[in-house]
């Protein structure tokens, strides 16, 4: 894989945090990913996340057929509560310069800490934004797509491990109830699952008694005896230690950066349990934002990409049971060889 082309560390003139913004290729297009709003103990631990969620992106897109490269924007935020509106719209703003700065080379889109308001706000500054509210022309809130890519991948893995696509009886153990977990638990339940569901907030039980879901303790929820794992919260769910104590046959979900290092989907791998990359399972919000924000595609077609997430995660566990890899394995020598025969016909 490439290594990145730039990245740019800045402190906000107005807020005076740290903007991180990483593009990490632009061999097939234009780079785009979101805006993290978040906490860390350290800047360069953002700048760690940067760089990983960055190249994630640029994978994502390859896999999916894409014609945009990978980029992501991290703004360290100070320890305390939340920001106050006007401390927050100075971050917004400052992000909104570096953006424009880059000249159309990325442009960003909604990610933890951040929605389509505040892409509205940036847009003032900067063309370059995605997600913006559907009242301005933009796409929306990308979550609903999202859930629906996650359940297209969900049904490929059905296919592979049961012999067809229907969630219908099912056991699902669904990991975080934020805006795509509890999108994608409801499509699930609409489907006929059963579901075990969990999230650090509580306060999230009360979409586990709408669905008629098991409620599950965060740290049980990993060795629920389930058919398929979900991860839908942040990441490095997914650790050495604990995939011994899984019991399931596929762990499939929308969230980031799933495993905390990368040899755990060889763990994986040698316990029989099949894991999509998180790349490929949670691109369907992208897709479909890209797709008619800044690739102008109708809403047929922005809608067509998003359940060919199917399609792309069939063939993905096609190619590594006849070569003998992992799914991640294959689906990084896809995204490598797309980038390569983009870069040597440029």
């Amino acid at each position: 894989m490439v290594q990145h082309e730039q990245v740019v560390i800045h402190t906000g003139r107005r807020s005076g945090l740290v903007v991180i913004v990483a593009i990490h290729s632009t061999v097939l297009g234009p780079a785009a990913g979101g805006l993290r709003l978040w906490r860390y103990r350290d800047w360069r631990d953002g700048l760690a996340d940067a760089l990983r969620l960055s190249a994630a992106m640029t994978s994502k897109f390859a896999v999916a057929g894409l014609p945009s490269g990978g980029g992501k924007t991290v703004v360290v935020l100070p320890e305390g509560g939340p920001l106050d509106p006007g401390r927050r719209d100075d971050v917004l703003r400052d992000v909104a310069d570096v953006i424009a700065s880059l000249g159309g080379k990325y442009a960003t889109g909604p990610d933890v800490g951040t929605g389509p308001d505040d892409m509205a706000l940036i847009s003032e500054t900067t063309p370059h934004v995605f997600c913006r509210p559907a009242h301005l022309g933009g796409s929306g809130d990308s979550s609903p797509h999202t859930a629906q890519g996650s359940l297209a991948a969900l049904r490929a893995v059905g296919r592979q491990v049961h012999g067809t696509a229907s969630m219908d009886g099912r056991r699902l153990a669904v990991i975080g109830l934020g805006r795509v977990g509890a999108a994608l638990a409801r499509l699930l339940a609409a489907e006929g699952a059963h579901l075990t569901v969990t999230d650090v907030d509580a306060g999230k039980r009360g979409v586990a008694e709408e669905l008629g879901a098991v409620w599950s303790s965060p740290d049980d929820i990993l060795g629920a005896e389930v058919d398929i794992v979900v991860p839908a919260a942040l990441g490095s769910v997914l650790t050495r230690q604990n995939v011994a104590g899984l019991r399931c046959r596929a762990v499939v979900g929308p969230a980031n950066n799933q495993l905390a290092s990368p040899d755990v989907a060889d763990l994986l791998h040698h316990r029989g349990i099949l894991w999509v990359p998180d790349y490929v399972a949670s691109a369907g919000g992208v897709i479909h934002a890209v797709s008619t924000e800044l690739h102008h595609a109708g809403a047929d077609e922005a809608r067509t990409r998003v359940l060919a997430i199917e399609n792309t995660v069939h063939d993905l566990l096609d190619t590594a049971r006849r070569r003998g890899q992992t799914p991640a394995q294959a689906a990084d020598a896809l995204a490598t060889d797309r980038l390569r025969a983009a870069a040597a016909s440029a």
